[in-house]
C-alpha cells in the first residue's frame, strides 16, 4: 500500500522509487512487516506498508529507544523553565539513587557520558517483567561505573530510566503522564502509548534459516520504561520529528532543539559513523549528517531520521527482532526524496527597511584572516555569516548581542564573540573573533595581527 497527502502528491516515478526500496528491505531483510513514511517542513509526503499483518503509517510498533528522544525532550524543557541545570549532579534531584550516581550530571546522562553500565544486572531488562526490578535501585549494579564519569561515550540504557525518575520526582507524577501532557497531546500524537493499542503489529522473531516465525514477549519494562517502552506510529512519528527541528516553538524551544542536535563530544560523524548528542543521534550518510534516532526491542526495529539540509524526515519501522537495517532504508529513502524531487530553494527577498542599517553594511564584504579571504554577509534580525572565499577554512554563523557582539553559533567557532575593533574616525578597522583576527587587507599594516607584521610588507622571494 502506498500513500501521499492531498496537495504534495509526489511524481509517479518518486513514488515507485520510494516503494521499491521499502519493497526490497522488506524482502531481503524478511521482516514480516515494514511501514515508512517522509515529511518535509512538516507536512507528509509519502507513506508506505509491505508485508502482512496489521501494517501501515496508523499502525503501531514499538519504537524501543527512540523512546529516549522524548524523555530527553522533557528533561530539557525543565530546564528551560529554570527547574533544574543541565550541570546539577543527580543527588540533587534523586538523593537515594544506587550508590556512585549522585555525582553524575544531568548532562552526563543525557549524552551517555556518566560512564554507567550500558545494560541493567541480568536477566536481560528488554525480555523480563518489570516487576523483577520494581525499585530504581534494583536496575544498577552496586558497583555501576564502567568508565570515570565525563570521560568517554558508553550508551547507557538505565542512565535514561534514571532521567525518566527525574522527570517524575520534578514533576510530582509519572513520567507517562507527564510525556501524555507536555508533548503527546499537544502535538496531537494519540497514537503514541506505553502499551500496544489496536491496530498494532505484532512483534516477531525470524528464523534464520527457515521462513518461520516465533512471537516475541510484549514487556512492560516498569521503572525501565524510558529507555525504550514506547508503541507509535509512523505518522505520529512525523509530529514529533517535526517538532524536532525546533517548528513547533510552544512545545520545544528552536534554540534546545538546536542543542540537542550538537555533538556532545566531538566532531559531527563522517560517512558511516555515529555520533550523539542530547538525547539524539547523529549518523554520517552519503556526505550529510542525519539527526534522530534508532530503535529496537525484542521483535521490533525502528527509525526516525532528520535531513536539515531538505528539511525532510524519515520514519521506518519492522515488527523483527533482527535483519532489516531500518536506519540505511530511512537515509535511502531520503536520498532518493532529495535526488529525485529536491526542495525547492526560499524565495529571496531583501531586507526589511528597517534592518538595512549602514553601520551594519559597512561590515560586510571581504576580511582576510591572514591572508586568508572571507566574506562577511548581513542576514534578516542583524544576524552575519562569515565564511571562507576559497572554500576551505572556518565558517560560521554569527547571533546579535545586545552588548553590540555577535556570538558564533557553529562550526569551530561556536559560543566565541565578534567584536568589531573601529579606527578612531569611527568606521570598522579589524574583526577579532575569539582572538582571530580579520582584516580589511590581507596582513594589514595597520592592525593589531597577532605576532605583528613584517615592516617590508608583501615583496617577492629573495634571490
Amino acid at each position: 500500500m502506498t500513500a501521499a497527502a492531498p496537495g504534495h502528491t509526489l511524481l509517479p516515478s518518486t513514488a515507485h522509487a520510494l516503494l521499491h526500496r521499502l519493497a526490497t528491505a522488506q524482502a531481503e531483510g524478511r521482516a514480516p512487516s515494514m511501514t515508512a513514511a517522509l515529511f518535509r517542513d512538516g507536512v507528509p509526503v509519502w507513506s508506505a506498508a509491505r508485508g502482512t499483518g496489521p501494517c501501515g503509517p496508523t499502525t503501531q510498533y514499538r519504537i524501543g529507544s527512540i523512546t529516549k528522544t522524548l524523555v530527553a525532550a522533557l528533561v530539557l524543557r525543565l530546564r528551560d523553565e529554570g527547574r533544574l541545570d543541565l550541570a546539577d549532579t543527580l543527588g540533587t534531584h534523586l538523593p537515594q539513587t544506587a550508590p556512585g550516581t549522585e555525582d553524575l550530571t544531568v548532562a552526563q546522562l543525557l549524552a551517555h557520558t556518566g560512564g554507567l553500565s550500558a545494560e541493567t544486572p541480568g536477566p536481560w531488562w528488554e525480555r523480563t517483567p518489570g516487576t523483577h526490578r520494581p525499585e530504581l535501585a534494583d536496575i544498577l549494579d552496586p558497583d555501576p561505573l564502567r568508565h570515570p564519569p565525563g570521560r568517554r561515550f558508553h550508551y547507557s540504557n538505565p542512565g535514561y530510566a534514571l532521567l525518566g525518575a527525574l522527570v517524575a520526582r520534578l514533576h510530582g507524577r509519572p513520567w507517562q503522564d507527564v510525556l501524555a501532557t507536555e508533548l503527546l497531546d499537544p502535538l496531537g500524537m494519540t497514537a503514541t502509548a506505553p502499551h500496544p493499542e489496536a491496530p498494532h503489529a505484532r512483534g516477531w522473531a525470524v528464523h534464520p534459516w527457515a521462513d518461520v516465525l516465533q512471537p516475541e514477549p510484549e514487556t512492560d519494562t516498569g521503572v525501565m520504561g524510558p529507555a525504550g517502552q514506547l508503541w507509535s506510529t509512523a505518522a505520529d512519528l512525523c509530529r514529533w520529528g517535526h517538532a524536532l527541528t525546533g517548528a513547533v516553538p510552544e512545545v520545544l524551544r528552536p534554540e534546545t532543539t538546536a542543542e540537542m542536535r550538537e555533538p556532545a563530544s566531538g566532531a559531527a560523524p563522517a560517512d558511516g559513523q555515529l555520533a550523539y548528542g542530547l538525547g539524539l543521534q547523529l549518523a554520517g550518510a552519503g556526505g550529510r549528517v542525519l539527526v534522530g534516532h534508532s530503535g529496537s526491542m525484542p521483535g521490533f526495529l525502528a527509525g526516525l531520521w532528520l535531513d536539515d539540509e531538505e528539511r525532510s524526515g524519515a520514519v521506518v519501522l519492522t515488527n523483527a527482532t533482527s535483519g532489516p537495517a531500518v536506519t540505511r532504508v530511512a537515509a535511502d529513502l531520503l536520498r532518493l526524496l532529495a535526488e529525485l524531487e529536491p526542495r525547492l530553494p526560499d524565495p529571496w527577498t531583501p531586507l526589511p527597511a528597517g534592518e538595512a542599517d549602514p553601520a551594519l553594511l559597512a561590515l560586510t564584504g571581504t576580511w582576510y584572516w591572514g591572508a586568508a579571504p572571507y566574506g562577511l554577509r548581513l542576514c534578516a534580525e542583524r544576524f552575519l555569516e562569515l565564511a571562507p572565499l576559497s572554500g576551505t577554512g572556518r565558517a560560521t554563523r554569527l547571533r546579535p548581542e545586545e552588548d553590540g557582539t555577535w556570538r558564533a553559533l557553529d562550526g569551530y567557532h561556536t559560543g566565541e564573540t565578534l567584536r568589531v575593533e573601529r579606527t578612531p574616525d569611527g568606521r570598522p578597522g579589524h574583526l577579532d573573533l575569539g582572538s582571530f583576527v580579520f582584516t580589511r587587507e590581507p596582513y594589514g599594516p595597520d592592525a593589531p595581527v597577532p605576532g605583528g607584521v613584517d615592516p617590508e610588507g608583501w615583496r617577492g622571494l629573495p634571490g
